[in-house]
């Protein structure tokens, strides 16, 4: 909940009281290693928060999954077109390690925001996310090459790849867990010699 609660102190400040009724309005949720809690077909109706550990979210295509992106601790996840618009979703989310989530159900922020208006921050810190997310991930994959888009997860996300298996690192930068080995001993001899 201090997490959760920093993240907020970012943008707007809460009083005692304020804090103990996102505490009620919040259920704290567990998932095992590789368990999916939401899938595909489904309407959202809940935002989550990440407190500790790592959520992939992957997209089936033509029967193959291909992983958009990863949520460490600290951020939060919404399926924003589903929930937003009450329209099926079209991805998923895996737990890639035993994963702490806070969840929020549209119900509860609804009933938050009347009680607290200031509580609007929390929905709007999640589409802000999502939104970043999606251009960050539209940008790499426009602007820069498999290997820079590797370089760029090392610099700012290193911690993936002793956390999160090969194959998901590769289906997100979009090549094949072969390609994946070969940019990785190419980086690192181009690390070695200079």
């Amino acid at each position: 909940m201090d997490r959760l609660i920093e993240n907020i102190k970012v943008y707007t400040l809460l009083s005692e009281p304020e804090i103990q009724l996102l505490q009620d309005a919040v259920d704290k949720k567990i998932y095992q290693k590789n368990e999916i809690f939401f899938t595909e077909g489904k309407i959202s109706d809940e935002i989550y928060f990440v407190t500790k550990g790592c959520v992939r979210l992957f997209y089936n295509v033509d029967g193959n999954n291909k992983t958009a992106f990863f949520y460490t601790e600290g951020q939060f996840i919404c399926a924003g077109e589903s929930y937003t618009f009450n329209i099926p979703a079209i991805e998923n989310y895996q737990a890639i390690e035993q994963t702490e989530i806070f969840v929020f159900r549209k119900s509860q922020i609804e009933t938050l925001l009347k009680e607290v208006p200031k509580f609007e921050v929390i929905a709007r810190i999640a589409t802000e996310n999502e939104l970043i997310t999606c251009q960050k991930v539209i940008a790499s994959f426009v602007t820069k090459s498999a290997e820079e888009r590797y370089i760029d997860l090392l610099n700012t996300k290193g911690e993936l790849f002793q956390r999160v298996p090969q194959q998901y690192i590769a289906s997100f930068l979009g090549v094949s867990p072969e390609t994946l080995s070969r940019i990785k001993t190419r980086v690192f001899n181009k690390e070695k010699s200079s």
